[in-house]
């Protein structure tokens, strides 16, 4: 098995924060290459960042529409996209240890739109900003990480996490001195990268603090990136019913017992629930106890 092959496997096997790291990985290299290429033939490769970077600027915003969703997976240096993907590689797996991966796909580009929000918002409406307003970008995928952080110290605020140089901290420690942090830097030369974080905190914020009432807020982005990817993946050859495998019918033993040992399974999930609450369930669980439901 060749490079490539090794690395479409290891995409094709891996986890939502794995799947979402290749994409970051895949863009910054691409967009680097075309930039090497560009540059020999005397060109700058800025308006590569230009147009796919999140403008401050409304009227430039309205030309580049697809911004808001192309920043977030956009990076300007290699520490850039190292550090960005360090992180969500180390949150992403504990935010997987209590959600779905459909919901860490929702979070990232649910955390990176209100991160965005708030970016634009700051950037016109305090005049603080109005002398780089028209010059300003944002990129890169710090909001929709600041989000998966957040939401995974909120879910788990006592859970810890052993930091380089620091030792042993708790997940709720950190997520408090990251939101500070982006607070007091609102005013420095990383204005727009701070107001990004505090609205991918928001997102994250929002994500469990819904998840606990029982709303999952990016159920209904998933259910229209489910769509798409359905309308425009390769249709599936149909089997015909005279094709399927025969299937002894069962008697009226094996049914009973099918039966019971369905049961038997949903009243151990109803216990749990009753003992732990709803969210103490794995993925699995629900899905048995929604279907039980229908």
């Amino acid at each position: 098995m060749n490079v490539w092959e090794n690395l479409r496997e290891t995409f094709r096997r891996g986890d939502a924060s794995i799947k979402l790291i290749y994409i970051n990985v895949a863009v910054f290299i691409l967009l680097k290459f075309v930039a090497v290429l560009l540059m020999l033939f005397n060109l700058s490769g800025f308006y590569l960042m230009y147009y796919l970077a999140l403008p401050a600027d409304l009227p430039q915003l309205l030309h580049r529409a697809w911004t808001p969703i192309s920043y977030m997976f956009l990076h300007e240096s290699f520490f850039h996209v190292f550090f960005n993907m360090l992180c969500l590689f180390w949150f992403g797996r504990m935010f997987l240890m209590y959600f779905s991966e459909k919901q860490l796909f929702g979070l990232y580009i649910i955390g990176g739109l209100l991160a965005a929000l708030f970016y634009i918002l700051a950037f016109n409406l305090f005049p603080y900003y109005e002398s780089v307003l028209s010059s300003a970008l944002l990129l890169g995928a710090s909001g929709s990480v600041t989000a998966v952080i957040v939401a995974t110290a909120f879910r788990s605020p006592n859970a810890e996490m052993r930091l380089f140089l620091i030792g042993t901290v708790k997940l709720k420690y950190i997520a408090m001195a990251l939101v500070l942090i982006s607070f007091f830097g609102i005013t420095s030369d990383n204005s727009g990268g701070e107001l990004a974080h505090l609205g991918g905190a928001f997102a994250g914020y929002l994500f469990a603090s819904f998840i606990s009432k029982g709303r999952d807020i990016t159920q209904g982005l998933n259910k229209i990136i489910d769509l798409l990817f359905t309308r425009f993946s390769r249709p599936k050859m149909k089997v015909s019913p005279k094709s399927k495998a025969y299937q002894k019918p069962m008697n009226d033993g094996d049914y009973n017992r099918n039966k019971a040992k369905r049961m038997e399974e949903i009243d151990r999930i109803l216990d749990k629930i009753k003992a732990s609450g709803y969210e103490s369930l794995s993925a699995e669980e629900k899905r048995k106890l929604f279907e039980m439901k229908r």
